[in-house]
């Protein structure tokens, strides 16, 4: 098992809440981290028929199960059950009590905020970050493959070719997935649905151009959206609000959580496709902003990234919060710094003037330094 820097969360916040719920897309790794860190408590899986419909016509006779607690697996199953494990660890008053994992946001943290508001401490666990695939040498070697790869965990603890498990990983998410959220009739539409958004990571979204190519209604398109964020698979990068004397850009920026799984929705089927494709700056920036993310869902934080555009093209990728002061972060895929990049991080930094933090610019190469009071970190410093 690859260590995971959520661990240490995980730990902290089991010290301090009587329940702590681990999210994330399927096959992110939470089951494994889960009973790993909590080895010495039974495990039940809601995944598993029997146990789903013990849980569902005696939920007290089955929390009952676990005098010492337990992990228990793909909580989203049985949504209900979270109303009687509030009075259960209420009467117990134990910390780490319950560990839930669950890859759903629809209905299961609907049913958190309603029945273990206060109770619940909560990590949100992504794919591998480079951070951890540093630490055990096994980050790829080149950008392109990282890129390519991506971080699911088990392109890293099998023989596995990126080439032969997604397209099983994307049928077995419409499979499962879509058909317990939505009524979709038709998978292939929904399926083309992803693609398309797949062909706008890193782009401002734009909802009535999306639902016109992917032949369905906008409202429909912007349930299907919610749909990929519910299940960490999208994100929905915001505008940061403040105007600064300018008009601004309100509509959100899609991302994908995982460049791997964008990388092979848009059909990239080796590296040197990888190399060459269109979409490959697209596909930096994603790694980037998954990466920012990544990193702040481990330390059990909330996103709070954003970007920054106005309505004459000047643009910040990445703005985030440090206190009172505002970092901004530039994203360039080439290997070889160029004077033009810094430009619009002055341009920023001009007019935010002492609220502005000195800003980074991460791009392909690999070389890390100061230049004109800019922070260049190569992609593999990202950890």
């Amino acid at each position: 098992m690859i260590p995971r820097q959520a661990a240490h969360t995980a730990q902290r916040l089991a010290q301090g809440f009587p329940v702590l719920l681990i999210t994330g897309p399927r096959q992110s790794g939470k089951t494994t981290l889960a009973r790993a860190l909590f080895a010495e408590r039974p495990y039940a899986s809601l995944e598993n028929p029997e146990t789903r419909e013990f849980a569902l016509t005696d939920p007290r006779g089955f929390l009952a199960r676990f005098p010492d607690g337990a992990v228990i697996d793909e909580v989203q199953r049985v949504p209900e059950l979270l109303s009687y494990l509030q009075g259960h660890v209420d009467a117990r008053q134990r910390m780490g009590d319950f560990i839930l994992t669950g890859s759903q946001q629809f209905g299961l943290i609907a049913g958190i905020t309603q029945s273990l508001a206060g109770r619940v401490g909560r990590i949100e666990l992504l794919p591998f970050s480079i951070a951890e695939l540093t630490a055990v040498d096994a980050l790829p070697p080149t950008l392109d493959q990282m890129m390519w790869q991506g971080g699911y965990p088990p392109l890293y603890d099998r023989p596995l070719s990126p080439q032969d498990w997604f397209p099983n990983y994307i049928a077995t998410y419409l499979e499962r997935d879509v058909r317990q959220l939505l009524a979709v009739r038709d998978l292939s539409l929904f399926q083309r649905f992803v693609r398309l958004c797949a062909a706008r990571t890193g782009q401002l979204l734009n909802l009535s151009a999306l639902a016109n190519d992917a032949g369905v209604s906008h409202s429909t398109a912007r349930e299907w959206l919610a749909v990929l964020e519910a299940s960490y698979l999208i994100v929905l990068l915001q505008p940061y609000h403040e105007n600064f004397g300018k008009r601004l850009v309100k509509t959100p920026k899609l991302y994908f959580l995982d460049v791997g799984l964008a990388a092979a929705l848009l059909g990239i089927k080796d590296i040197d496709g990888l190399s060459i494709h269109a979409q490959r700056r697209a596909l930096f920036e994603t790694l980037v902003v998954s990466e920012l993310i990544k990193q702040r869902f481990n330390q059990g934080q909330p996103a709070e990234l954003y970007f920054w555009r106005n309505n004459t093209g000047q643009e910040v990728d990445v703005l985030f919060e440090d206190g009172t002061r505002l970092r901004a972060v530039e994203i360039k895929s080439g290997a070889t710094l160029v004077n033009s990049w810094l430009r619009s991080l002055h341009r920023w930094q001009a007019l935010v003037g002492d609220r502005a933090l000195p800003p980074w610019l991460i791009y392909g190469g690999d070389e890390a330094y100061q230049r004109e009071g800019v922070e260049v970190r190569p992609w593999r410093a990202l950890g």
